[in-house]
């Protein structure tokens, strides 16, 4: 298998000018190992386990999603980014890249257009039959997969590490590691833990469980998380359930429709036993700046203990 991935400056052209249907037969007809490639090639275990086999220095990359793309910019590699998944919008250059569909419907007609050397994947999104199809092709991809903010950073390691930018990659890690601590030594001085209702779904009201990154980032901003407890990582309440649960602090995370989150805002800002109300702690935030596993994360972390524990912070 490995072998077979070491073969794809061989197959693309012949991907191109015969197509896919043609491009599997060959696959078949002639065993991977029947080719010698002259390209210096280095192997590496991604985070899911799987033995990698790719170019010294790749300079062809695809991006099978946004966060991906953060990383990658952050790491000052953009000009190795040939290609990203729709919503790679961060740096704003990004939205220029040619797109290869969502993270969660790769166009793989496109993605092997752009003749990657590399491409990099998220383990928890990207459809294992289309990594399972690019492989085939002899397309390398490599999967992170970031679970919290320790293997955040550890995939900017390891990004770093595969497009040789390992002293940016190591600067980019302390400087988030650093930044977290500053934070934790920040909530560490309060005794408070407000109860936080972190809304992410309108109708139904959705919120985040425990197995989630804003669990850890609401925990880790001071705050007592108001949909941990459940098997669900993201469960349902009804508008009820959540009066009865009088939240301290309403979140709202909001990509788009401005006007329809104001609304949701204004509703619950129409029950005055809230708690939240009475203290006005209701809040609209990017939710890009919290949900993707990117080294933003750690802004979405220090602006939910500001919201969290205003008192803490010297404007």
């Amino acid at each position: 298998m490995k072998t077979a991935q070491c073969i794809n400056r061989i197959l693309f052209p012949v991907i191109k000018k015969i197509g896919f249907a043609v491009c599997f037969s060959v696959l078949f007809l002639f065993p991977p190992d029947l080719y010698a490639g002259n390209e210096s090639m280095r192997t590496a275990v991604d985070q899911v386990g799987r033995e990698i086999c790719f170019p010294e220095d790749p300079g062809r990359v695809v991006s099978l999603a946004p966060s991906i793309t953060e990383i990658i910019y952050a790491l000052g590699r953009e000009d190795r980014l040939k290609g990203a998944t729709l919503y790679s919008d961060f740096p704003l250059p990004a939205e220029k890249l040619p797109k290869v569909g969502s993270y969660v419907h790769l166009d793989l007609e496109r993605i092997v257009a752009l003749n990657p050397d590399l491409c990099i994947a998220v383990k928890d999104g990207n459809p294992k039959a289309t990594v399972d199809r690019l492989n085939a092709f002899g397309i390398p991809v490599y999967a992170v997969n970031p679970v919290d903010l320790d293997s955040v950073i550890n995939a900017v390691y390891q990004i770093g590490d595969l497009l040789n930018a390992k002293e940016k990659a190591d600067d980019l890690a302390r400087e988030m590691t650093s930044r977290i601590k500053r934070v934790d030594n920040l909530v560490s001085q309060s005794e408070l833990r407000p109860k936080v209702f972190f809304q992410i779904g309108i109708s139904p009201i959705v919120t985040v469980g425990e197995n989630t990154f804003l669990n850890e980032l609401i925990v880790r901003a001071g705050g007592i998380n108001l949909g941990r407890g459940g098997s669900s990582a993201y469960p349902r309440f009804s508008r009820e359930e959540v009066l009865c649960m009088n939240p301290d602090i309403i979140i709202i995370t909001s990509m788009a429709r401005a006007e329809l989150f104001e609304r949701v805002k204004k509703q619950w800002a129409s029950w005055p036993q809230l708690s939240a109300v009475q203290k006005n702690q209701i809040y609209i935030v990017d939710s890009n700046i919290l949900d993707r596993p990117t080294p933003r994360m750690v802004d979405g972390l220090k602006m939910l203990a500001r919201l969290i524990h205003p008192e803490l912070f010297d404007d």
